[in-house]
């Protein structure tokens, strides 16, 4: 038997990466493009109010794609082309990719909010330890070396999307990007921990010596 996080985990791909493609391939004959197109957002719409109403919060992935829709619509309303509402998640993540980039000197980098929202859906005890350890200088350059890092892997991950789309049929594009977004996510997530346990060593081995 699957467990729930198993089965979570399927749903979310079916729902962000085989439905929007189904839904073009049996929308197009009938919609054409541009309407295939739109109904091809509908399955990651609904799987992320579900997890709105599931979670009362919204993750980075449902965030991005309902800010991706808003851009369809508008897009839509202005006359936008078919390559232009595939280059909308593109957009999204590209500026999320820059204003991680842009807060890194900032005294709180957009990691620090981050992490400490994860702390505090913990509870109080967590929140307090995490302002604590936010004192300490290597803390700060740590989370400022994330921000950066990810600042560059979100950049380079709505670059290489927005090539797709401007190069790539419509059907093949829905088909193969998520792919590419969930591999480079994966690879930002495996070198985020990999970083991290560099520096923490790095920083006991100075102390020790």
């Amino acid at each position: 038997m699957f467990d729930r996080k198993r089965l979570h985990l399927i749903l979310d791909l079916g729902c962000n990466i085989a439905l929007p493609w189904l839904a073009y391939v049996l929308a197009k004959p009938h919609l054409g493009e541009m309407g295939a197109l739109l109904v091809s957002a509908a399955p990651p719409l609904l799987w992320a109010l579900v997890e709105l109403i599931r979670r009362r919060t919204l993750d980075a992935l449902s965030m991005l794609v309902l800010g991706g829709i808003g851009l369809s619509l508008i897009a839509m309303l202005m006359g936008g082309t078919p390559r232009l509402l595939l280059l909308r998640e593109s957009l999204i993540s590209g500026l999320i990719g820059l204003a991680f980039l842009v807060s890194v000197p900032f005294a709180k980098p957009l990691v620090y909010f981050l992490a400490r929202a994860t702390a505090a859906r913990q509870d109080s005890a967590a929140q307090s330890d995490f302002d604590a350890w936010w004192q300490l200088a290597p803390s700060r350059q740590l989370l400022r070396g994330i921000t950066l890092g990810w600042g560059i892997g979100l950049t380079a991950e709505a670059l290489v999307r927005a090539l797709l789309a401007w190069h790539m049929e419509p059907e093949d594009f829905l088909l193969y990007s998520p792919f590419v977004s969930y591999g480079l996510i994966g690879l930002l997530l495996l070198w985020t921990a990999w970083y991290r346990r560099r520096f923490l060593d790095r920083e006991q081995s100075r102390q020790g010596s």
